[in-house]
């Protein structure tokens, strides 16, 4: 069984203080990050024992908050890359940390999903970071979020990335009728499949892999059909993939984020994606 895995601990901390996102201002305690280490920790061993299972597993880590500043996401990337029944592995990341770790990665199933948050670091730093993984030949996509005051940056960045990195970038859409034709333009400029992650897509009742091949997986081992999904449907470590398993059409009326709409049947991404659809990495 071919399976892709999002796993999300404890963890809502971040080294950097974005003001659109609702987590970077939360400061972790000591208990909430040990219960998440130990949460990691767990998850990684019951992947360990799941070689003999007959399971192809992609992993994505996608924590509220920068996961690789502490210890056990990095060892967790590390083991997983080596495992032979892991496909792959990803991890949502700012690259704020050093990479020096990442040399023990098998660069051949693991991979970033690198966002560039500018304000938060400055550009000639991230664009070292990001020579360090393209190096190593580890891959990675680089993103931003397309608020207006970013324009600039974007495009700059866009520059001073190597040509064949695919840099995405998200669309804005807390406010309605952000862009005008002009921006929307600019930004397919710099990403061009930018207009598929401009729209909504409704998906109420529609068939999906999520729920089916698809789990979101939360630090005790609850799992949902979609990260937006409040619904439990089993738990990981009680009742194992066979038993959660099952056709499960859509109960959102709309998907609006790129780890949900890759899911649904029927989008045609595999021309643009191919096996780097976790991991946002377009052809070039």
């Amino acid at each position: 069984m071919k399976t892709t895995i999002y796993f999300r601990g404890s963890l809502s901390s971040c080294n950097y203080d974005c003001p659109y996102c609702p987590f970077s201002k939360n400061t972790d305690s000591q208990e909430t990050l040990a219960k998440d280490r130990l949460q990691v920790q767990t998850f990684v061993d019951w992947v360990r024992n799941q070689v003999d299972s007959g399971h192809q597993l992609s992993v994505f880590f996608n924590p509220y908050g920068e996961g690789l500043t502490h210890r056990w996401y990095r060892e967790a990337l590390v083991e997983l890359s080596h495992m032979p029944h892991v496909l792959k592995v990803a991890i949502q990341t700012n690259l704020s940390v050093k990479l020096d770790w990442t040399r023990d990665l098998n660069p051949v199933t693991a991979a970033f999903w690198a966002t560039y948050h500018p304000g938060q670091t400055k550009e000639e730093r991230f664009i070292l970071q990001c020579g360090k993984l393209y190096t190593q030949k580890i891959p990675f996509s680089v993103g931003c979020v397309g608020v207006k005051r970013a324009f600039d940056s974007i495009s700059s960045i866009r520059k001073a990335l190597p040509k064949d990195v695919y840099m995405w970038v998200n669309a804005y859409k807390d406010r309605p009728n952000y862009y005008s034709d002009e921006e929307i333009a600019f930004l397919t400029q710099m990403d061009p499949h930018f207009v598929l992650n401009a729209k909504d897509y409704d998906s109420m009742g529609m068939p999906c892999r999520a729920g089916q091949s698809v789990f979101y997986v939360q630090g005790d081992g609850r799992v949902k059909r979609c990260y937006k999904d409040r619904q439990v449907i089993g738990n990981l470590y009680r009742d194992g993939l066979e038993e959660i398993s099952k056709e499960r059409p859509c109960r959102m009326k709309q998907c609006d984020c790129y780890i949900g709409y890759i899911h649904m049947e029927g989008q045609q991404l595999d021309p643009i994606y191919g096996e780097r659809l976790l991991e946002r990495i377009a052809f070039m």
